[in-house]
Formats: C-alpha cells, structure tokens, sequence
C-alpha cells in the first residue's frame, strides 16, 4: 500500500502545523507509553529473579521459569499443576466476559434509545446524568458499592424491613457486589460507542422494516444490530480487557475467596518483589485476552478498522 498520497490527503485536510502536532503526539503515545513498556515487561518475564548487584551478570540469563511456575507450580510441588493460580485466571477471564455480557445486555437498549430519540433535549440531560457519576473517583465509587451491598448496607436494610428475608445477605462473599461495581464501572464504554453508531443509523430502513411486518426482535436482529456491530465489538473489547485487569474494584469488592488474577500479579511485583514472575504473569494476561478479542472479533466478521470508525 503506497501511504504517500495517504499522507498527502492527511496534511491536506489537516495542514501542516496541526497534522504533524498529531502525529507526533500520537508516536509518542504509542511509541513511550504503550509499545516500549511492554517491550520491557516482556523481556523483564524471561529473566531470573536476581538481587540488584548480579542483574546483568552471568547469571542474568533467559529462562522459562516463571512461565513454567504459573503451569506447573513451585518445582518439587504434590500437584501436576499450578492449580491456584491457573484457577484464578480462569475465573478472571470467566468473569471478566461475565461482565461484558450483563454490560452489553443492559446498555444496548439505552444506547438504541438515545440514538434514535428525535427529543435532543431529553438526550443531552440523560447522556449527562450519564456521565456526572463519574466526577467520582473510582475508589470512592468503589467503596460506595460495599457500603450499598454490605450486611448493613441498603439493600440488605431495605430487604429486612419489607420482610423480605431475615438475616442479611453477604453480597460481598457471592460477589454480587464485585460484577455489579465492575459493570457499573465501565458502563459508559459500552453506552457511547453503540450510541454513535446507532445514531448515525437511517430511520428509515427501521420504517421499513416495520411496514414489511417484521416484529421488534426481527427489527433488532437484522437492521441495527449488524449495523451497530462496529460499536458493539469496541464497547465490548474495552470492558473485558479493563474487566479482566481491574484491580481496585476486586481489592475493594471482592470477597475472602474471591481472588482476581491481577492480585496475584500485584502480589508478584510488591508483597512479593519477583518482578520477573509479575511481569510474565502479566504478560500472560494481555496475550490471552488479545487472542479472545481477536477471536471473538473473527467469530463476529469485525474487522479491526470498523471498531476505529
């Protein structure tokens, strides 16, 4: 692919001063903030884990061991695997598309109301009560979701006056509390990008589905729907990839057994101070939810150019 004249067409539009002001921007993003951290990370999971005096001595060598720890364990170990740790991942990623999925459920149907609503002020006073949650800070929000699902919490408080039930019910301990703070907290990346497809959607091929005689779910399933799957790839791809490699929330949230795998990668890198083993666990991580992402955008026909219209 020749990219001059794609450039050409850029500074064109964009002139020069403003068109390379991006671009540099944009390379420095990527390049310093994204590209070469990782690039670090990935070489930092194949060393051993040395004192400070003997990195990049003799023994600072490239090795699998901690790859091989999060598979088969500590070596001399009872199990044939790393039980613990390969368990928690998987329930990470389990409940990471958990999340995704009540997401989706739950902003689809907004999202297509907002985006075909003719009442403009109506949309701009929900889009922002929408939005001012989130001045919050996160841990705040986190924090107010404990108090909310706790034993004396709200729900619990509301249930026991009504008779609803009669002891208090440890939402923390099913994490309840957990994947509703999770989907709360990432709700808006899927609201806005279904919404600006939606919006840009011709209500006319909505008209005239409803004069052939399609039903509402026939509406959804064949009109806007594949149209919207552009937005509805990116808003998903956003909540698993933050859902899986949250941390504050499971900190706050979680219950005594319910361990998310970034934990187990914080531990590494603090409690523990094995900074090779946290960056290979980490590495682990973004590999496997790139390859679902991946996967899942194939499965659906998304081409990856469609999510960045």
């Amino acid at each position: 692919m020749n990219i001059v004249p794609i450039f050409k067409n850029y500074f064109a539009k964009n002139g020069i001063g403003l068109g390379s002001f991006i671009l540099v921007t944009v390379t420095i993003w990527v390049v310093l903030l994204i590209i070469l951290p990782q690039i670090s990370m990935l070489d930092f999971s194949f060393r051993h884990h040395l004192p400070p005096p003997e990195m990049g001595g003799p023994k600072d060598t490239y090795t699998l061991e901690h790859y091989k720890y999060l598979v088969l364990g500590a070596p001399g170990s009872d199990a044939s695997y790393n039980v613990v740790d390969l368990g928690v991942f998987a329930r990470t990623l389990l409940a990471a598309f958990f999340v995704t999925i009540i997401d989706l459920i739950l902003c689809y149907p907004l999202a297509y109301y907002l985006g075909q609503s003719k009442g403009g002020g109506l949309v701009r006073v929900l889009v922002l009560l929408l939005i001012i949650p989130y001045w919050i800070n996160e841990i705040l929000r986190a924090f107010a979701f404990r108090i909310i699902f706790g034993d004396s919490g709200v729900i619990n408080e509301f249930m026991l006056a009504m008779g609803l039930i009669s002891d208090p019910i440890d939402f923390i301990r099913a994490n309840v509390a957990l994947y509703a703070g999770l989907g709360y907290a990432y709700i808006l990346l899927m609201i806005f990008p279904i919404y600006n497809v939606i919006e840009s959607l011709d209500r006319n091929q909505i008209e005239a589905a409803r004069d052939m005689g399609a039903p509402w779910w026939r509406i959804h399933w064949r009109v806007v729907i594949p149209y919207a799957k552009p937005g509805i790839s990116s808003g998903c791809t956003m909540v698993f990839m933050l859902s899986a490699g949250a941390l504050a929330a499971p900190q706050i949230l979680g219950g005594p057994s319910s361990l998310w795998f970034t934990q187990i990668i914080y531990q590494w890198f603090n409690t523990g101070g094995n900074w090779p083993r946290g960056a290979a666990f980490a590495v682990i991580l973004l590999v496997t939810c790139i390859v679902i992402v991946l996967s899942m955008m194939r499965l659906f026909k998304v081409r990856i150019g469609d999510i960045g219209k």
